[in-house]
């Protein structure tokens, strides 16, 4: 199977949760939003892009890319969604914590935008946690990245 990881980070913590993914999908490519062409797509059978949770959204970069799809390009396609956010237990944050109520995290527009340009969504959609507002990736958030995706695409993770 033919699978892409396309991924924006702004503190590498959601690039480092691409790579681990990439490392235990056999075959998976590995890319940065703003390095993807549209021949990257080609024969694309599984899609799993990832995003940094930044003012409630996806990167700009990554919304940009995902807006520019042609329509029904992802037909038949399995795809994924996953971002990095702070932990509002650790924030503490009433007011936070109901803006995130309202507008949710970034995994949530990218599965809105992917089921707009025709993907076969796996859901749930991941959301790892980071420590504070720009990391590192709280302790065990790799492994539960990875057992994750291996969920969606099967089979057992390389070592």
């Amino acid at each position: 199977m033919k699978i892409l990881i396309v991924f924006d980070s702004v503190f590498g913590n959601t690039e480092k949760l691409a790579r681990a993914m990439g490392e235990a999908l056999p075959g998976a490519q590995v890319m940065r939003v703003i390095d993807v062409t549209p021949e990257h797509l080609a024969g694309v059978e599984g899609l799993i892009v990832g995003s940094p949770t930044r003012a409630f959204r996806p990167t700009a970069d990554l919304q940009k890319w995902l807006k520019a799809l042609p329509a029904q390009s992802l037909n038949g396609v399995r795809a994924a969604a996953f971002d990095t956010r702070a932990d509002l237990d650790e924030v503490n944050s009433n007011f936070l914590r109901f803006m995130v109520g309202i507008f949710g995290y970034a995994d949530k527009t990218i599965v809105k935008w992917l089921g707009k340009k025709g993907a076969n969504l796996a859901l749930p959609s991941g959301g790892f946690y980071v420590q504070g507002s720009e990391g590192p990736l709280k302790e065990g958030e790799v492994e539960r990245a990875v057992e994750w995706v291996m969920g969606i695409f099967g089979g057992q993770p390389r070592r």
